[in-house]
Order: C-alpha cells, then sequence, then structure tokens
C-alpha cells in the first residue's frame, strides 16, 4: 500500500477548505484552510496523487489560488499546489460537481465541505460514481437521506464517512473509553460549543435559509454522544428551544442559539439518561474562536473536558491575547515545513485517506471500518435523528419528538411527534 496514492477531489472552496473568505482570508483560527493544506500535505507525503477542487463561482479562483499560494505556498517548503479546478475562473454553475465527478474515477476520492442542504446530492453523485466520501457534519440532514445514502454506499462498495474530527482529539479520546469503561450507565450531559458574531457573514448565504448552528455545531457533541453510547444507550426523544435577535436584527431568519434536551435510554436496563447540547453563533470575540466543553456523568462516575482551554496562551504586539489548541491544527512550520501531521484536523483526513488506500488495494473492506475507527455513514443515524428531530421540535413549538427504532435495535428508522 506505501505505492498506492489516491487522486482527491475536494468540493466546496470556503473556510475549511481553503481559509478564503470574503476575498481575503478567514477571520478565525483556520486563515490558512484544513482541507486543501492538508491535501497538499498528502501529496507530499506520497498518499494523494492528483487533486481538484470544486465550488459553484469559478470567478473566485483566481483569488483563491492567490490566496494559497500567500498562506500555504509561501510559508510552507515542498507544498505543490496543482489543483484542478471546477467550474471554470468565467463561470458560475451550482451544479459544476456533476462535471468534476466526471473528471474522477471509481476508487478516487471526494472531500465534502458545502453548505448543509447540498450535502446528499453531491454524496450521491460522487458515490454513484464509485468514489469513497468524506462529508463534514452533519453528513445530511434528514433519516431518510442517511439511510439512502447508506444502502447506496453499501450497493457500490465504497467507503462513505463523516468528518468529526474531534473523535481525533486526546481528550475528547480519552473521556470516551473512560465512560465506556469505568462510568456506568449514562445519567446526564451538558455540552456547549459557540462561535462569535461574524461567523453569520461568513455563513450568510446558508444561515437560517437551509441550515441552523444546531446543524453546524451541535453535531459535534451529538456525534461524541453517539460513538461514546454505542452499544450503551440511545436516543428516544428530543426537545427543541431556541434563542433569537441577533441574527434577526441582521435581517437573517435564524436563531442564534439552540438548545437540543435529548432523553437517552440505557440498554441494558432501559434506565433514563438526559443530554443538552446547546451551540451558539452569536457569541462575543475571546480569547478563542470557538467555545467547546462538556460535562458527562454516569452512574460511577464523571469527566468534565474544556476543549477550548489547553493551557497554552499567546500574546503578541500584532495580535490579540489567544488561547491556542495546536493539538487541533498546526500551523507553525519546523524548519520551513508543515508539521501538522500530528494534528487531529489532519489525522481526520489522512485516517480517511488510508482506509481508501487500503480498500482500493483490497486489503480492507468498507465494513471493516464500522468498528468505530471511523464515523462511518452506517454507525451514525442516530446523530442524524437527532438533529433532524431538533429542527422538528424548534418547528413545532418545541413539541418533543420520538425517535424509533424496531424492538432493541440501536439504528433509528424514523422520527415522529410525540403523544402525550
Amino acid at each position: 500500500m506505501s505505492e498506492t496514492k489516491v487522486n482527491v477531489l475536494m468540493v466546496g472552496t470556503g473556510e475549511y477548505t481553503t481559509g478564503y473568505v470574503g476575498g481575503t482570508a478567514a477571520d478565525s483560527d483556520k486563515g490558512a484552510g484544513v482541507v486543501a493544506l492538508t491535501m497538499f500535505d498528502l501529496r507530499r507525503r506520497n498518499k494523494v496523487d492528483r487533486v481538484g477542487m470544486c465550488g459553484v463561482n469559478g470567478k473566485k479562483f483566481p483569488g483563491i489560488r492567490k490566496h494559497m499560494e500567500q498562506n500555504i505556498g509561501n510559508v510552507y517548503s515542498g507544498m505543490d499546489l496543482t489543483c484542478d479546478t471546477f467550474p471554470g475562473d468565467d463561470e458560475v454553475k451550482p451544479n459544476a460537481y456533476v462535471d468534476a465527478t466526471r473528471a474522477f474515477q471509481p476508487g478516487d476520492v471526494a472531500v465534502i465541505f458545502t453548505p448543509d442542504d447540498t450535502h446528499y446530492d453531491i454524496a450521491m453523485e460522487c458515490v454513484k460514481r464509485g468514489m469513497h466520501v468524506m462529508v463534514t457534519k452533519p453528513i445530511v440532514q434528514t433519516l431518510e437521506h442517511h439511510q439512502a445514502l447508506a444502502k447506496a454506499a453499501e450497493e457500490k462498495g465504497v467507503l462513505v464517512a463523516v468528518e468529526v474530527h474531534k473523535r481525533l482529539d486526546p481528550f475528547y479520546a480519552d473521556a470516551r473509553d473512560r465512560a465506556r469503561s469505568g462510568l456506568g450507565n449514562f445519567q446526564y450531559m451538558y455540552a456547549y460549543m459557540s462561535q462569535p458574531k461574524h461567523q453569520l457573514d461568513t455563513f450568510k448565504a446558508w444561515a437560517g435559509k437551509s441550515s441552523d448552528i444546531s446543524y453546524y455545531l451541535n453535531s459535534h457533541h451529538v456525534d461524541f454522544s453517539e460513538w461514546t453510547l454505542a452499544g450503551i444507550a440511545r436516543p428516544i426523544r428530543v426537545t427543541a428551544t431556541g434563542s433569537t435577535g441577533v441574527a434577526h436584527a441582521k435581517g437573517m431568519q435564524t436563531e442564534d442559539s439552540i438548545t437540543l434536551t435529548v432523553q437517552w435510554q440505557n440498554l441494558n436496563d432501559k434506565t433514563l439518561g438526559c443530554a443538552v447540547y446547546t451551540s451558539s453563533w452569536v457569541a462575543p470575540k475571546s480569547d478563542v474562536h470557538s467555545q467547546q466543553r462538556f460535562f458527562y456523568m454516569g452512574t460511577r462516575g464523571e469527566i468534565s473536558v474544556d476543549q477550548a482551554h489547553r493551557g497554552c496562551t499567546v500574546a503578541a504586539d500584532d495580535a490579540p491575547f489567544a488561547s491556542v489548541n495546536p493539538l487541533f491544527m498546526k500551523y507553525t512550520p519546523t524548519n520551513g515545513e508543515f508539521a501538522g501531521q500530528g494534528s487531529y484536523g489532519v489525522k481526520s483526513f489522512e485516517n480517511f485517506i488510508d482506509a481508501c488506500r487500503a480498500i482500493n488495494v483490497g486489503t480492507k473492506t468498507p465494513n471493516d471500518y464500522d468498528d468505530g475507527s471511523l464515523a462511518t455513514v452506517h454507525t451514525t443515524m442516530q446523530g442524524t435523528a437527532i438533529l433532524e428531530a431538533g429542527r422538528m421540535s424548534l418547528d413545532s413549538d418545541g413539541q418533543p419528538m420520538d425517535i424509533l427504532y424496531e424492538g432493541g435495535e440501536s439504528e433509528p428508522i424514523g422520527i415522529k411527534p410525540h403523544a402525550f
């Protein structure tokens, strides 16, 4: 497998892929992007060969190329930034991903970072082409689409997974293992995640139109719960509430913050636990771009994690005081080279690329990764059900929504309003 490379098509040209937002570097902790930088480095390390990038507005590509040259090519040595782009530089084409996938072959890889409501159509197009697919969270917005995508992936024999990098965060991974091995049945969890107000402008093309802050941020800790509680508990009811005001003042019809209260049922004795997930994109600017923390309690112990503060702070004359997290992305070069390979923002993609390489040479099958090592399409349906039920609850003035199962199974089959 050491000689096997994969071709990668990146679908989406925004903050997480390139770090390019509104004609300049993103005003966040991802000014150099994550996806493109990682793929160029994986090419430098002989794991990736051809790289492509697909967006909607090709007129952005000259600016994106200049941005990547300034923030990647001029910063790190040995980076080949050659990249096929779709559509052409003079075109605006919403379905350019169809042309892009046709320029790639079965066994190639697609990495999708686009607005939430586009994930399903783009992922299905790539799966039908026989490509392995990694989609940013949420993988899709409805349980029905999730089930259809899982079926298509099985039929085509390809690997489809969600990019949820917190599974690679050593703090979260250790918390998960501690919860599973020694903290007993699930009792209670509180999770909070936020981003500053200017993110409303970053995401103005879709915020409140095709998705919300719960799909965007609650998806992280919802996935952590599903991963942690696999085989231990299952979500059975979701009630959602929202806060409004800031986005409405900007003319954006969306919630500022969304809280999901989820009832979980322990599988061994039918006892109940409660999880509260809150996300917001109207926080003030602070020492971190994103506040991220949770408290977890089981019947035999508890654990707290503050992912935003790792005990490392930086102060400089030309930048505000900041709590930094090089465990996520290490952008500072070492001896002129990119040195972030150990960061979980990079490992999330590299692990997927390595899995696709192994599948392509026949040493692994897609089903081998349903063991929790990757967040595959087949093992993440509870998360989609929770997020969809949350949106349904909000749209029904807070009415609770029940998640349905067949017997004692853990894979949800539907959602319906709770009958009192």
